[in-house]
């Protein structure tokens, strides 16, 4: 089938990280994926979460929040009224947080929590994805910052992670569904998956049809190519913004 974009089936949208877009965060991140773009920002919060403080765990936390701008999308996304966060925004930004504390020694972090808000600036697909992706790079980056001020001894942050979307359209399995692919598929998938290869969570469904393993084996092949592919732009922006300084992540 031929793509909206002209993309072959296993090609990535154009994808581009700009770094430090908020000057008062301890970092930040312009991930653009096409058309959808998001702001990955970190901030640091010294001390830890009060249910942790409670129960005596010893560690830090990393946690998200994630938000569609009202002009994110055309017609105009209301805005949540008093600052209620809607159900689909909620699972969202539990998933960014499951996804990087994957990848995090909380203990190793010390005893404060890391913010990362998500705001999503245009809508085109994948915005899940793109701040799970974005926020990888701001983390990787905020945690060498505080390497550099002394905060932290070591790199609490093992290895990277990333996520990207696949499904199937027309019966052909399809890397990284813009809007109107996402809107019109089959199947839907989204995958996060670490540096080394490992499954964080694959969350797949069927829209318009079942599938079978083969088909699923497929679309996560699909998955982990797009994914190492963008495992190694998040490692050349890390490098250009951090230097080569700092244990793995």
């Amino acid at each position: 089938m031929q793509r909206e974009d002209q993309r072959a089936a296993n090609a990535l949208r154009p994808y581009h990280f700009m770094p430090d877009v908020a000057p008062l965060a301890l970092a930040s991140v312009l991930v653009s994926s096409g058309r959808t773009q998001v702001i990955c920002a970190v901030s640091q919060d010294e001390s830890q979460p009060q249910w942790k403080k409670m129960q005596g765990i010893p560690g830090g936390w990393v946690t998200a929040e994630y938000n569609m701008l009202p002009y994110c999308t055309s017609p105009r996304k209301r805005r949540s009224a008093g600052g209620k966060v809607d159900g689909r925004s909620v699972e969202i930004q539990r998933l960014i947080g499951r996804s990087l504390r994957s990848v995090v020694d909380m203990e190793a972090l010390g005893e404060r929590t890391l913010w990362i808000d998500c705001d999503v600036l245009c809508a085109d697909g994948g915005t899940r994805t793109a701040s799970i992706t974005g926020s990888a790079v701001a983390l990787a980056i905020a945690v060498r910052r505080l390497m550099q001020q002394g905060v932290l001894a070591s790199n609490p942050m093992r290895q990277l992670v990333a996520a990207i979307s696949v499904g199937k359209l027309q019966g052909e399995s399809l890397l990284d569904l813009c809007y109107e692919e996402d809107r019109d598929a089959e199947v839907d998938m989204n995958v996060v998956m670490t540096e080394r290869g490992e499954y964080v969570e694959v969350q797949g469904s069927g829209e318009e049809a079942v599938f079978t393993a083969a088909e699923m084996n497929e679309m996560l092949g699909l998955a982990s190519t797009g994914i190492r592919e963008l495992i190694a732009a998040q490692r050349r922006v890390i490098e250009e913004t951090c230097g080569r300084s700092g244990d793995k992540a």
